[in-house]
Order: C-alpha cells, then structure tokens, then sequence
C-alpha cells in the first residue's frame, strides 16, 4: 500500500531556510574577498544558485558558482567541477546539496576538493536525513528529519517549490 508524501517544506519554508543558510555563510566567510559556492548537479546546484542570489544581496565579495557532477549511485566514480583547481585554491568553498542521506556524495565530492589547498571548507544542505554511513559533517543545513531508511525525501525547486517525505 502507498502512502501519500508528506509536505514537509513549502516554497515559502525553503525561501526562509535558504536565506537563512545563505546569512550563515556570510558570517563564516566575512573576511573573504571572494568564495566558492559548488553545487552538487541537479537540485544541489539549484540551492547553490539561490544561495548566490542571496549572497550577492547582501555582500559585495567576488562569489564564484560552480556546478559539481558526481555519479550518485557510483560516487567513486570520477567527479567533475565547473571550475579549475586553481579557480577555488586558497578561497572558502561551500559545498552544496539538497539532501544528506548517507553522506556518500558529499563525502566524495568533498574529496575532490581538498586536493588543493583552501581557506576552509564548508558544507550546505536543505534537508539532513540523520542516516550517515561516513563522517561527513553539514556546517549549514534548513532541517533535520529522523526518518526511517524506508523512506525517503525529494525536493522539488520547480514552481511551487516543496520538500516531500515520502
């Protein structure tokens, strides 16, 4: 029997959280003259780009979006960045994805990442599930869920935007 997903975020929740993750970096990365904000492909990347928005508002840093490719269901497979090791060494990168489940994506894309020296790195999530298999830890996240591994979460960024527990 299937039951019907669960709203847990609407569009105006995932507006307030995404403004108030997008504050939360700013304080971390204030004295930077400029950043990284690296979004995992598809909603990752989403979030990162309303972050970037928010972030020019309310700053006058250099902020560089990058979009990330990871294979999810193979992470160890090769990861790809928008940008060149040199475009992000020595700045604050903030590694963005919609939800943590596992922790296998980030864990890997973050990976990628600290092969080249930085300022600091941080990470950011939409919805932290609570089930991680690697010792991956969310510096900003809009939400903690406790679910069962039999369910799951998607978000939708498409008009209007929502978070489903499903």
């Amino acid at each position: 029997m299937k039951t019907e997903p669960t709203l847990i975020l609407s569009e105006e929740d995932i507006d307030i959280k995404i403004k108030r993750i997008s504050l939360q970096i700013l304080e971390a990365c204030i004295d930077d003259e400029s950043m990284v904000v690296a979004g995992i492909e598809k909603n990752g990347f989403i979030m990162a780009e309303s972050i970037l928005k928010n972030l020019n508002k309310l700053s006058e840093q250099s902020i560089i979006l990058a979009k990330v490719k990871i294979n999810k269901k193979n992470p160890l497979n090769s990861v790809e960045v928008s940008l060149t090791p040199t475009e992000y060494k020595n700045k604050s990168v903030i590694l963005i994805d919609d939800v943590l489940n596992t922790g296998s994506t980030l864990m890997f894309a973050a990976k990628h990442f600290l092969d080249v020296p930085l300022k600091q790195f941080k990470t950011a999530v939409l919805v932290d599930r609570n089930h991680k298999k690697y010792p991956i830890k969310v510096d900003f996240k809009g939400i903690s869920l406790s679910t069962s591994l039999n369910e799951s979460v998607n978000v939708d960024f498409t008009t209007p935007a929502k978070a489903e527990l499903i």
